[in-house]
């Protein structure tokens, strides 16, 4: 089975082919994506066609779990489909995801994708709290003694954004990540990130992914904690989200739809002996 290694700021996918193709695709993310004795990604892309858009992606999490959407692999896909010849640099795609139809446009040395509106309601997200409750800021949990205020959202998939006083570098990120994930309110997990502003344009950002762990980018990370912060009003329309990987740019008029863009690029090619 053919494959492609791509990255966008060291969010690392391996993308498949996947037309006319069965596998048991759960327990291929999780071979394909070890570190050290598979191919090693944070996830692995399928590009299938789609009968309401130009194509159609899927994309499992190295624990086997399939997420519901993923901008950094979106953006990954757009310059595979480039790669591959079945897209062109500058003209949009349409691409057909579990969390809706996402467009994409390859750029040169990256890409850009529309994420949608954000979804702020709690039954959006989802998570539990009582009552009906249009939009999450600041909702205390206690995590090991520590008390975390996190702005919840959603872009297709969960995420909960906190702005730590410390310095996120020294943030106990894999300790209080996994507990922040599973906690009970959020049924379909979340995905965690730590925050520091830095200015109206400029925020430093880590990330605990839902199914992974921490990574060095996340693109719909980057897009929640570019929201969170502007419903907080601490920064601009346009900021730059500055990741252990890299620097994703995200855009966003407090009203809209959500735009991510940063560089993407193939990594290698390779064939795995399934």
């Amino acid at each position: 089975m053919k494959f492609a290694k791509m990255q966008a700021t060291g969010n690392d996918f391996i993308v498949v082919d996947a037309h006319d193709m069965e596998r048991d695709w759960s327990r291929l993310a999780k071979a394909m994506c070890q570190r050290h004795f598979g191919v090693g990604a944070d996830g692995l892309i399928l590009f299938l066609p789609s009968k309401s858009a130009d194509l159609c992606m899927r994309i499992f999490n190295p624990d086997g779990s399939e997420a519901e959407a993923c901008a950094n692999g979106l953006r990954c896909l757009a310059r595979y489909a480039v790669e591959m010849g079945t897209a062109d640099v500058g003209r949009e795609l349409a691409v057909e995801t579990m969390a809706g139809i996402r467009k994409v446009r390859p750029l040169a040395g990256g890409s850009e994708v529309g994420m949608g509106v954000p979804r702020l309601k709690a039954e959006e997200i989802p998570m539990l709290v009582e009552g009906q409750v249009d939009i999450i800021l600041d909702y205390p949990v206690t995590v090991k003694g520590e008390k975390l205020l996190l702005t919840c959202l959603s872009l297709g998939n969960p995420h909960a954004v906190c702005f730590p006083e410390e310095a996120v570098e020294n943030f106990p990120l894999s300790e209080l990540g996994p507990i922040v994930e599973s906690q009970p309110i959020f049924p379909n997990r979340v995905n965690f990130e730590v925050a520091n502003v830095l200015g109206r344009k400029k925020v430093k950002v880590r990330v605990w992914e839902r199914g992974v762990g921490e990574t060095l980018s996340c693109g719909t990370g980057a897009c929640a904690v570019a929201v969170a912060a502007r419903l907080h009003g601490q920064v601009d329309n346009h900021v730059d989200i500055i990741l252990p990987g890299g620097t994703l740019t995200v855009d966003w008029d407090g009203v809209g739809e959500v735009v991510l863009s940063g560089p993407a690029e193939l990594v290698f090619w390779g064939e795995w002996p399934d």
